[in-house]
């Protein structure tokens, strides 16, 4: 594909996501110590930069978009075909649907106003929950891909060298038809936090059917740029609430090589801690889920 269809792609997804400004992150999973390099940008100057950026995708460099500063987006991660159609059919139709490698998508839901930090948080939270998606990149700032530039994994490449393009399925922008229920919820839950009650029991509800991910599978992200903590407690936080148990997450955590925490006592209570912040965001997720009802 030629540099035609990257100007397209990349135009009619940033002008589809709405906002004012964008940070793009180009990704070095070659360099020594995994590197993020940024630029923040409105959109015309992101469509004047595309050749540039067609040329560090050449050279190993994975293409990354956010919205800068806060917006009305949420953005659902490592989806297949059927859970698309199944936002869908519940009424939370995205914004923005992108195939990142052959058959994995990410969705970009458009909420109708901007949130606030917490609010946009939980919201992602809540959606990666609800619909199988990857906790890890649950957040109010987290990159998304940025349509027709190519997904360097290694594992995606194919016997030629080439690699496949990050396709732009569908872009049209529109405020998902139960927008408003799903934010009231959001704020009944932000409510009762900050009232400091809690919910008296919760649930884990993983709308995913396919075999839990294992920890390779975080390391392999690019989008942790090489930050084993945060590979560690995205992990976890999806291994609690996939219905892996604690000690199988524990060992998996405890597979890499952590000397450099200290002695071994001090690699216990790196271990503890990490189960013990993962069990605080799922029961957060979970909440979210409950809340309203």
């Amino acid at each position: 594909m030629g540099n035609n269809y990257t100007s397209e792609a990349v135009e009619k997804q940033a002008r589809t996501m709405g906002v004012a400004a964008f940070e793009i992150g180009l990704f070095d999973p070659r360099a020594t110590r995994a590197t993020m390099l940024t630029r923040k940008w409105d959109l015309d100057t992101l469509l004047k930069s595309v050749q540039w950026l067609r040329l560090k995708n050449a050279e190993g460099r994975h293409i990354y978009i956010r919205p800068a500063g806060e917006h009305s987006l949420s953005l659902i991660d490592d989806l297949n075909a059927q859970v698309i159609e199944r936002l869908k059919v519940e009424r939370f139709s995205p914004a923005v649907v992108l195939e990142t490698s052959p058959g994995n998508f990410q969705t970009w839901l458009n909420h109708g106003h901007v949130l606030s930090r917490e609010a946009s948080t939980c919201a992602a939270r809540r959606l990666a929950v609800r619909f199988g998606g990857d906790p890890g990149s649950a957040d109010w700032r987290h990159y998304g891909r940025l349509a027709g530039f190519t997904n360097r994994k290694d594992k995606y490449r194919r016997p030629d060298g080439t690699f496949p393009y990050v396709r732009l399925h569908e872009a049209n922008g529109a405020v998902y038809a139960t927008a408003a229920a799903f934010l009231l919820e959001v704020e009944a839950f932000l409510q009762t936090q900050s009232s400091g009650s809690r919910p008296e029991r919760w649930r884990t509800d993983t709308l995913c059917s396919s075999e839990p991910k294992s920890i390779e599978d975080f390391r392999n992200r690019t989008i942790y740029a090489g930050d084993q903590t945060r590979v560690d407690l995205a992990y976890a936080i999806y291994a609690l609430s996939h219905g892996v148990s604690e000690n199988e997450a524990r060992i998996a955590i405890a597979s890499r090589d952590l000397g450099h925490k200290g002695s071994q006592k001090r690699q216990q209570q790196y271990v503890d801690r990490t189960i013990a912040k993962a069990w605080r965001l799922v029961r957060t997720e979970t909440a979210c889920l409950s809340s309203g009802r």
